[in-house]
């Protein structure tokens, strides 16, 4: 099992395929970074040498990966926070923040369905029993 920016890839993948599992890498990345580093793209991550996963790890070192890339998305985050930019609000309430609209979809943002208002007679009137109840006392 190889430890590549912090990550273990498992010893059976492909190398283009086991590189996308780190943060910040995609395909056409890791793609690239193979082509760069001459490494066959049929190669699997156990047939990897020392040598091999040291040229990938300088390579890497080229691009903000992982840590790097999650501080500066936070703090690009912060920055339009700060400054009171309207996708910094939309931010800020975790709403979508470019332009998607918001009426019937942003479940992934909004989170699962509450419904509101939607009440029985008899649990209205159960809910309003007791608080008369509560009031007179």
């Amino acid at each position: 099992m190889a430890r590549i920016a912090g990550i273990d890839l498992q010893d059976g993948w492909k190398v283009d395929f086991a590189l996308t599992k780190i943060r910040g890498l995609g395909w056409s990345l890791s793609r690239r970074v193979m082509k760069d580093v001459e490494i066959d793209f049929k190669k699997r991550v156990s047939d990897l040498t020392s040598d091999e996963v040291a040229k990938i790890t300088t390579e890497l070192e080229k691009f903000q990966i992982e840590g790097d890339l999650v501080r500066a998305v936070r703090g690009n985050i912060q920055r339009l926070q700060v400054i009171g930019s309207y996708r910094g609000m939309r931010h800020a309430r975790g709403l979508p923040a470019r332009g998607q609209r918001t009426r019937t979809n942003a479940r992934t943002k909004r989170g699962k369905r509450k419904t509101v208002g939607a009440f029985k007679k008899e649990m209205l009137s159960k809910m309003t029993a007791g608080k008369t109840e509560e009031t007179k006392k």
